[in-house]
């Protein structure tokens, strides 16, 4: 277990627009109001795509990180992650998670990381800039090179 206290910095509020690609839209808010690391508690969605980590196949090592994906459409999401920043491209990593229900079978729900989405309509997020300490995105040898966060790293150790 690692934990840290966490200085907030500012608070933003932001809605995407209907055909926003996700992602895109997240990094580009960021960048405008230069946040670099961060957390979302929360985020309501509507999305005509979400590809989200999953498989309807056996797995050979139930353990073992799952790295397929299952594309859905026409969803309605809950959400909320982690934003840690990526010295060597100086771009942001995030790690957001959802749970999407499917609006033609029953509001069906699905849940897990999400990898890719498109705004149908719109999507509203909180977004809370974390000041310090420095949080990165680390892979962790250990299990399955899983990128994990951490918090001061500097020169592989944690502060």
């Amino acid at each position: 277990m690692r934990s840290h206290e966490l200085t907030p910095g500012c608070m933003i509020g932001v809605v995407f627009d209907h055909g926003d690609d996700f992602f895109t839209a997240l990094t580009d808010t960021c960048r405008a109001h230069g946040i670099k690391q961060g957390y979302i508690p929360v985020f309501i969605a509507g999305l005509s795509t979400a590809r989200i980590v999953g498989t309807c196949q056996r797995l050979d090592n139930p353990d073992a990180p799952v790295w397929s994906h299952v594309d859905l459409t026409n969803v309605e999401a809950l959400g909320g992650g982690t934003i840690a920043w990526d010295e060597s491209t100086q771009t942001i990593k995030p790690h957001i998670h959802v749970t999407v229900g499917l609006k033609e079978h029953s509001a069906t729900a699905h849940t897990s990381h999400l990898l890719d989405a498109t705004v149908q309509f719109l999507t509203e997020m909180l977004i809370i800039e974390i000041s310090s300490p420095r949080m990165s995105r680390l892979p962790n040898p250990d299990l399955y090179d899983v990128p994990q966060l951490r918090f001061g790293q500097r020169g592989g150790t944690e502060m």
